[in-house]
């Protein structure tokens, strides 16, 4: 049996208890929604260089507070994140997801840091920084036409792949195509959430402190697809263990 394979049949069998334990009651749902909110929020723009703890990012989404000494960028995309984490959230009540509600998300990001840019595809060919595979990621004039690909094809992966790797493939899918100038790692996260919490499962908060692997594991999978998805799984199974330990349920 592969690792994937292994892995897969634990996340399986941790969702069954989780699924057991289900509906939760509405409290319960709120707060699961907060902790997650603020959680993902916070390690998203992490991972894309923002300065603010966790805990200074709960202040300035629950409470409004400015953090002195913070630059104004870093509590606008504290804002807008939580913004699109909303959307997002209200969006995994139902499987499908479109080209408009992507757009909508990129928006809700950035909002007004990012002006006219929110929202609307780039136009200027981008390069990642340490990749090897810049030849890969679309050209500016094929992004809308990529787009619309990646979205048709949605409801046949759906159909074929098991939810965690469905939703591996949407992440990577997604940042093959780069369709933004800026938020492209912000969006690919909201996405593969939405794509988990979509089909019942918890969603995964990726940790700065672990930039590194991710960022190499997203990198691997131009040779070999299956290690990005064995390293969202490792995450899922994470979140799944979180998610029982918070409603105590083993």
């Amino acid at each position: 049996m592969s690792n994937l394979s292994q892995l897969l049949q634990k996340i399986d069998a941790n969702q069954e208890l989780i699924n057991q334990n289900r509906p939760l009651d509405q409290n319960q749902v709120k707060n699961l929604k907060d902790y997650f909110k603020i959680g993902i929020t916070y390690s998203s723009n992490a991972l894309e260089g923002n300065t603010l703890t966790e805990s200074e990012t709960k202040v300035v989404i629950e409470d409004g507070i400015t953090i002195g000494g913070k630059a104004l960028r870093d509590h606008l995309d504290a804002i807008g994140h939580a913004r699109a984490f909303d959307f997002m959230w209200r969006l995994a009540q139902r499987l499908e997801i479109t080209e408009s509600d992507i757009k909508k998300i990129h928006k809700l990001c950035f909002q007004p840091s990012e002006g006219e840019m929110a929202g609307h595809y780039r136009t200027v060919n981008v390069v990642i920084t340490g990749s090897q595979y810049n030849d890969r990621l679309s050209a500016c004039e094929s992004v809308p036409d990529d787009m619309r690909k990646l979205v048709g094809a949605l409801q046949a992966q759906r159909e074929k792949l098991h939810p965690v790797e469905y939703a591996a493939w949407l992440h990577r899918s997604f940042i093959m195509i780069h369709p933004f100038s800026d938020g492209n790692g912000r969006v690919a996260r909201l996405l593969l959430n939405h794509a988990l919490i979509s089909q019942g499962f918890p969603p995964v908060i990726i940790s700065p402190m672990f930039k590194h692997e991710y960022i190499r594991a997203l990198e691997q999978s131009h040779e070999r697809l299956q290690v990005f998805t064995e390293y969202i799984a490792e995450q899922v199974l994470q979140a799944q263990r979180d998610y029982i330990r918070l409603l105590r349920l083993a």
